[in-house]
């Protein structure tokens, strides 16, 4: 390990000189308060910056061991010096100074979500900080004064107002912490209680915009249970919390438009994480498992067994190993359903405005029109009842033109104003009084879930074929383009990262030809629970501070969604 004055020494000598120069301060120093490793220095000042860590030992840091004496509370504490440290920027550091990205430091981006995250690792032993850093130049010449500026003030100045609790508000970070805690308490509660989502009363469901994920600034109904639904569950630090619970079983959320169906399904599919202190939606709970589905026309399919909702192609084609580059409405809606079972789930989420409506629902008329013989489709409102008695798969349905639901539902929630009320009573009347002769179809055949093992070579990357996120919703897989624009519960573009790498560490280390999809995605997942995200990291020696944690549901999505995916389906035994 090098000095803080050997990095000095190295920069005064490599001032004015080529940006290749730059190289050369790659290296451990020692700045006394804390370690400052310079991993990756960039070659150009318009490449991606320099990746930096500085690791504060914990006996000057400071953070009790409380803080992080649990998974939820270490999660939670990373997240809020995350936030300190993005918060801080733009106070301590002046910012561009010189060419391309020239005196930049930065950190990872984040969200509303509170989620597992590559930028701030927190042990009994560190803190450790990942960030990057544009090393300053004036065309691709070095501007040491700057850079020394930059280590040497600023560095500093950052990490002792973000890392060092003493210097940090302890009230928000303890809630922060405690909020973290109490939604995993929570989540794990309501399974407990035959429950698959949770809504805490005063909770505030509408966002800013499609495009600004915080709460509603003004004029929003905050939520309340309607009485029929409403339970108490007691958290670790919010004491005593009412509530709506949404039991196992069908669903439906009902009402007209623009009065809150939507808005409480997105609140419920984004249950599936925790989120942070203000958002409006901290004990907005759902079962982890949960998944979104919804019609995908022109997306591919490899081999997926859609036979138990569609069957008897007018081509002859099988539908117990369905395959097509560009899938219609209904099939692609089948296929995600399958898919989603298959990688494991216990609750889903459909929309009927996002849906197919042929695939959701054929009405009395329009089935004495078109007989069943010429109709491959069974539609979901015949298969909702089987998945839940059959498989134990419960679903939150919104529904807002079609009442054969209600003979289906188990209960029913309609949307009023943004005001829930329990309708089930008065739904499950009308359903009497006015019968609609809708035959059932299909049905009555188990729902077989067949699982499909990855073709190890058609995912390989060889040469110098690279693997890039761009954005939320696409990752340059090689010379694939994967799209994710409907994979609606990927929430942070760092988790779309991490997706990236995740199916290279999958290819290289699981696919073998004889392990499952599910398989592989679960042993993934172990050795991230076990060894951190790094394992995933393809650049062993660099440590990544850029990656969050997705979900299995949202792996198994990307893999399923690339072009060039080839399977084999398992032997039935």
């Amino acid at each position: 390990m090098q000095s803080r004055m050997q990095l000095e020494s190295v920069l005064r000598r490599i001032d004015g000189r080529g940006y290749k120069a730059y190289k050369d301060i790659e290296g451990t120093y020692d700045f006394g308060n804390f370690i400052l490793h310079i991993d990756h220095v960039q070659g150009d000042p318009f490449a991606s910056p320099s990746r930096i860590r500085v690791v504060i030992p914990q006996k000057v840091a400071g953070f009790p061991q409380e803080l992080y004496s649990s998974k939820p509370r270490k999660k939670g504490l990373e997240d809020f010096l995350t936030r300190q440290i993005s918060k801080n920027i733009p106070k301590i550091v002046k910012g561009n100074r010189g060419t391309g990205k020239s005196g930049q430091i930065s950190i990872i981006s984040v969200g509303q979500e509170i989620l597992n995250r590559t930028s701030v690792l927190v042990s009994d032993v560190s803190v450790e900080a990942r960030l990057t850093m544009g090393l300053p130049a004036r065309g691709r010449t070095i501007l040491s004064g700057q850079a020394m500026e930059m280590l040497f003030g600023e560095l500093p100045r950052l990490v002792e107002q973000s890392l060092i609790y003493r210097n940090l508000d302890s009230d928000a970070l303890l809630k922060h912490v405690n909020l973290a805690e109490d939604q995993w308490v929570l989540r794990s509660k309501i399974k407990e209680m035959g429950l698959v989502a949770f809504v805490a009363n005063g909770s505030i469901l509408p966002r800013r915009s499609g495009v600004d994920d915080r709460p509603m600034e003004s004029g929003a109904v905050p939520f309340k249970s309607p009485p029929e639904l409403e339970v108490m569950v007691k958290l670790p630090h919010a004491g005593k919390v009412w509530g709506m619970g949404i039991p196992k079983g069908i669903t439906l959320i009902v009402g007209g438009g623009y009065h809150g169906k939507s808005t409480l399904l997105r609140a419920i599919e984004r249950g599936v994480y925790d989120h942070i202190p203000g958002d409006g939606r901290e004990l907005v709970v759902t079962v982890e498992d949960a998944v979104k589905i919804r019609a995908e026309d022109g997306r591919r399919v490899e081999k997926v067994d859609i036979s138990p909702f569609i069957n008897n192609l007018p081509n002859g084609e099988s539908t117990t190993s369905f395959s097509t580059e560009n899938a219609s409405g209904s099939t692609s809606q089948a296929a995600n359903i399958m898919e989603a079972l298959e990688i494991g789930t216990s609750l889903l989420l459909i929309d009927e405005d996002t849906s197919a409506t042929n695939f959701m629902i054929r009405d009395a008329r329009m089935q004495r029109l078109v007989h069943k013989d010429s109709e491959p489709i069974t539609p979901f409102i015949d298969r909702v009842e089987e998945l839940y008695e059959q498989l134990g798969v419960s679903t939150i349905i919104v529904v807002g033109g079609s009442g054969d639901y209600f003979d289906v539902a188990h209960r029913i929630i309609m949307m009023e104003n943004y005001v829930a009320k329990d309708v089930t009573a008065i739904a499950k009347a009308i359903a009497q009084e006015y019968r609609t002769d809708r035959k059932k179809e299909g049905g009555g055949q188990p729902i077989r879930i067949t699982q499909r093992i990855p073709i190890p070579h058609s995912l390989s990357l060889k040469g110098r074929k690279k693997i890039k996120s761009r954005g939320l919703d696409n990752i340059q897989y090689g010379h694939t383009n994967l799209v994710l624009d409907d994979v609606e519960q990927l929430v942070d573009v760092n988790q779309t990262r991490a997706i990236g790498d995740i199916i290279r560490y999958a290819m290289e280390n699981y696919m073998d030809g004889k392990t499952t999809l599910r398989e592989i995605i679960q042993k993934v997942c172990r050795d991230i629970d076990e060894k951190g995200l790094d394992v995933i990291s393809p650049f062993k020696g660099l440590y990544p501070g850029d990656y969050a944690q997705p979900r299995p549901q949202e792996i198994g999505a990307a893999i399923n969604r690339l072009r060039i995916l080839k399977v084999k389906q398992e032997s039935v035994k």
